[in-house]
């Protein structure tokens, strides 16, 4: 017996509990009412305990039904049971006269529905042997009879021949009937198994794949989202389900005629960071009903954008190396002649004041103009590198210290505060060019906090990095301004030359780090600097430990390494 089987008739076994209580409660009804009505031989004691001793059956039946497993001897035992009390009531309600002769077809069918084929017919054969024994019972005066009606033998004979045709032929049908039922319901049960198999791939398919996809009705009220898109928007499923899909994109794109839609779209993560998707949207169409809502599926394309403005960045860096290392040197030879013609001419005693002040401000200028001279071929030039293992902690420390008792009006009003979450950040740097970096990006935090601020530095390690964070409360940048940062010739300061920022992105590029710079105008700027591990045990605090040189030219010759978001700015180098 399978376990759908016997589910089945457990069912049915269930069923029959409950319409056998109500069956016999319409039996007492039915009969008292007939009795108090009309003179009748019932005895009302006698049927009312059959009655009775029904009922307690039924209980019976209900408890067993909860505590024994075997369906098909309940099954025999309850189709038994029933023939038996049937009998007895027919017997009570008058033989012949008895009303309730529709019992033995309703038993019939209970056990073609029940039990199999040949049962249905053991059933009708039961049937008749009972009813026909307790009509000629009667007759012959075996039994007592409770019957009025005195009917000779040939038609008590057709009487009994009807009731065994009609109960065998109730058996066919009922049994015929049933083998289609049950294959009605196994057939039920295998589509609805493949129904929840073709369900639970549909929803792990949803589930599984690594685009968001997001399902909304015609209105644009989301119906569905998969676990990707919760994850690429950042929310649960409660803060997605009923909300206008609209809502979460700062760029509108709604569906179009022509299907599918492509486009992209700009989303506000909870950090600030404003990230790109790429968006498909196509009518969600159901066969016969037509299109009942849309299918919006996306990508996280913001990784991609910024390597396309790394790329972008690293050509114009090139662009501009490639200019310095050209005319740096053809305009420095004519600077020092002028430089050198202004001193010599400085020296004249018989010049007025005016004339001195020209000579003062065109010597100051070609000073400045060589200021600028130097640090494009500081930009420009090969860049030797010394690699070791060192700890960044004193770099910093050093650099800070530096800052910190700089005559510089920039720093007066700046408060240092410093988060070093670790005891030692041991890495593989030059130790001077890293100094460098961390001088200027910290020059840059000064000069935009000119009204006074706190200057942040952090160190903690993320993963195989160091993370070095200098976060001020500057003026920052918006997004178009970022998008230049690490350009030349980029300073928002006066006097600056905008060479700064550039070569710390040199010097970081080629130490294999990453820089990245988070901003929001007017709350300040976050600058981050990542740096590669190196085993603090094999450290060399020996300086003059075994040494690397690297030679670095241009910035087209290794990969950028920058991280910038998009949500601001940040101060640029004097």
């Amino acid at each position: 017996m399978t376990a759908a089987n016997t589910f089945d008739e457990r069912s049915w076994l269930s069923w029959l509990v409950k319409v056998r209580i109500i069956i016999i409660t319409f039996l007492v009804g039915i009969e008292l009412a007939i009795t108090r009505l009309t003179p009748t031989p019932l005895p009302e004691r006698l049927f009312i305990s059959a009655i009775l001793l029904w009922y307690t059956l039924a209980v019976f039946f209900v408890l067993l039904l909860s505590v024994w497993h075997e369906c098909r001897l309940q099954s025999v035992l309850q189709v038994l049971t029933d023939l038996a009390l049937a009998t007895l009531i027919v017997y009570l309600s008058g033989g012949l006269d008895s009303s309730f002769n529709f019992l033995y077809p309703l038993i019939i069918v209970v056990g073609a529905v029940l039990l199999p084929r040949l049962w249905a017919y053991l059933t009708a054969a039961l049937a008749f042997v009972l009813y026909g024994g307790v009509v000629e019972l009667g007759y012959f005066g075996v039994i007592h009879p409770y019957s009025t009606t005195h009917a000779d033998m040939k038609t008590l004979q057709a009487i009994i021949l009807i009731n065994l045709f009609a109960y065998l032929v109730i058996a066919h049908l009922a049994s015929h009937l049933a083998a289609k039922l049950r294959q009605a319901d196994v057939q039920l049960q295998d589509t609805s198994g493949l129904l929840e198999n073709l369900q639970a791939l549909h929803e792990n398919v949803i589930r599984s794949i690594s685009g968001g996809l997001l399902t909304t009705d015609l209105e644009g009220h989301i119906t569905l989202a998969n676990p990707a898109s919760q994850r690429l928007l950042g929310k649960s499923e409660e803060e997605l389900l009923g909300k206008q899909v609209s809502q979460f994109f700062l760029d509108r794109l709604s569906p179009l005629t022509a299907y599918p839609t492509h486009g992209e779209v700009r989303y506000t993560a909870a950090s600030g960071e404003i990230k790109t998707f790429s968006v498909t949207i196509a009518p969600l169409d159901v066969p016969e009903r037509g299109a009942l809502g849309w299918v919006y599926s996306f990508d996280d394309l913001t990784q991609i954008r910024r390597l396309e403005n790394e790329v972008r960045l690293q050509d114009r860096l090139a662009a501009v190396g490639r200019l310095a290392a050209a005319i740096a040197h053809e305009i420095r030879n004519p600077l020092s002649s002028i430089a050198g013609s202004v001193s010599v001419l400085s020296g004249i005693s018989a010049l007025t004041d005016e004339q001195r002040l020209l000579v003062q401000i065109v010597t100051r200028e070609s000073e400045r103009l060589n200021s600028i001279i130097s640090d494009f071929l500081a930009y420009a030039r090969d860049k030797q590198y010394r690699f070791r293992e060192q700890d960044l902690l004193p770099l910093l420390e050093d650099t800070l210290t530096l800052l910190e008792n700089s005559a510089s009006p920039d720093w007066a009003h700046v408060e240092m505060v410093r988060n070093f979450e670790v005891d030692r950040a041991v890495a593989r740097v030059d130790g001077d060019r890293i100094k460098q970096v961390f001088w200027n990006i910290c020059a840059n935090a000064a000069r935009a906090m000119r009204s006074g601020g706190t200057l942040t530095v952090s160190v903690r390690g993320v993963g195989p990095n160091w993370q070095i964070s200098f976060a001020d409360h500057g003026q920052g940048l918006n997004q178009q301004e970022i998008e230049k940062i690490f350009e030349p010739f980029q300073s928002r300061f006066e006097s600056g030359t905008g060479l700064g920022l550039a070569i710390v992105y040199q010097i970081v590029q080629a130490h294999e780090g990453k820089l990245s710079v988070r901003s929001v105008p007017g709350q300040g700027t976050v600058f981050t600097v990542q740096m590669r591990r190196a085993d603090a045990a094999e450290a060399v605090p020996d300086p003059a430990a075994a040494e690397t040189s690297v030679s670095t030219q241009h910035p087209e010759e290794s990969e950028v390494r920058i991280s910038a978001a998009v949500a601001g700015g940040t101060t640029h180098h004097g």
